[in-house]
């Protein structure tokens, strides 16, 4: 008798979302809209939430639960039994366990799509420890996303390669511990007004607009709710601009529609507020109403910021056209948010790539792609 064929496995994706920074809901929100995107009949979807302490937990499928209403924020429901993650490149297997019972085994994973915000998570925290099970993921590797949430050091990197950048001043905790005068000094010398920011925070967490030196002191202390070092930069007058950057198959980097946020009342800036809750005084606009030079500028731009980064996968790349015509890199994200309604799945819609099929196409890169030093 022939023998019968061994049934192909629906690769496994585990979708991982939560996490202990400040983005904790940002991330719930991200992973409702992946979890209603990827194709069932494709992939095997494995949902585990990280807890704001840390825990990884087995989640229910349910995006409905992790939708935001109103001002009510989603958090990770930790009533599940919790996940251990392989970190030996013998075994993708994933292990759930319950107080009082023997452990058991999920099965091995293919492939993490890492829905993480902020520290812990999208700072190259995860994809270490990825690494270290070898199991492929999702987006950009431990020094570019390490590199990128630190806006430090991203500035650092991107003018070192020619890249514009506006100018800065850096406050570490030491420096704030010993000689606050100094800092002070130092960021008003600047000129005014300016952003104070968490270094290494995301969703406008903790950041103040100041006007006047009065105010530096509070904005600077405000920040270091989220983060103990803190940039002080400059405010750029001019247009928010935004530019996604997508890897096609062979690892080409690729520049996205253009698009533009403006906040039209009851915000000084683009603040957590008007990303999230008061959604109805901001205009996402895409494509950007700019010149076709203006355009291509802004995508040359994001995609050498990218590839200076040593950026994988995607990335979103914000930048200022100022008064004068210039075109000024303010950040990077290597997971940039990713709702159905978010910027970057916005721009792709833009060039004719749906939600489900950005969310398809990132699965298949970061199957192809290797681990470890590549």
């Amino acid at each position: 008798m022939s023998q019968l064929p061994v049934p192909v496995r629906k690769p496994r994706v585990a979708v991982v979302f939560g996490g202990r920074s400040s983005e904790h809901a940002i991330s719930c929100m991200t992973a409702a809209g992946v979890l209603r995107a990827i194709d069932r009949d494709r992939y095997d979807v494995v949902p585990i939430g990280i807890a704001l302490d840390g825990r990884w937990v087995l989640a229910p499928d349910d995006a409905a639960a992790l939708e935001a209403r109103g001002a009510d924020l989603p958090q990770v429901d930790t009533s599940g039994p919790g996940v251990l993650v392989p970190t030996s490149t013998t075994s993708r297997a994933l292990t759930t366990l319950r107080a009082g019972e023997v452990p058991v085994a999920l099965g091995e994973v293919d492939v993490v799509f890492p829905l993480l915000h902020g520290p812990y998570g999208e700072d190259g925290t995860i994809q270490g420890l990825l690494e270290l099970g070898d199991v492929p993921y999702v987006g950009s590797g431990v020094l570019a996303s390490a590199a990128s949430m630190d806006k430090h050091y991203m500035k650092v990197l991107l003018a070192g390669h020619g890249l514009p950048v506006g100018p800065y001043v850096v406050v570490l905790p030491r420096q704030w511990a010993f000689d606050p005068d100094a800092a002070l000094a130092a960021a008003a010398a600047l000129g005014f007004p300016l952003f104070v920011k968490p270094a290494r925070a995301g969703s406008s967490m903790g950041i103040t607009k100041v006007s006047e030196p009065g105010g530096l002191r509070a904005a600077i202390e405000a920040a270091h709710a989220h983060d103990p070092k803190v940039i002080v930069e400059r405010a750029l007058v001019g247009r928010e601009l935004e530019c996604g950057v997508l890897q096609d198959l062979d690892g080409t980097p690729r520049a996205s529609e253009v698009g533009e946020v403006q906040v039209l009342s009851g915000h000084e800036f683009y603040d957590f507020a008007a990303k999230y809750v008061d959604e109805g005084n901001v205009r996402l606009t895409c494509p950007a109403d700019v010149p076709a030079s203006v355009r291509s500028r802004v995508q040359q731009v994001a995609v050498r910021a990218f590839e200076v980064m040593g950026c994988e996968g995607l990335a979103r790349v914000d930048v200022f056209l100022t008064d004068a015509g210039d075109v000024v890199v303010n950040e990077i994200n290597t997971m940039p948010g990713f709702t159905p309604h978010s910027m970057y799945p916005r721009l792709w819609a833009a060039c004719g790539v749906d939600y489900p099929s950005l969310v398809d196409r990132l699965l298949r890169l970061a199957l192809s792609r290797r681990t470890g030093l590549r």
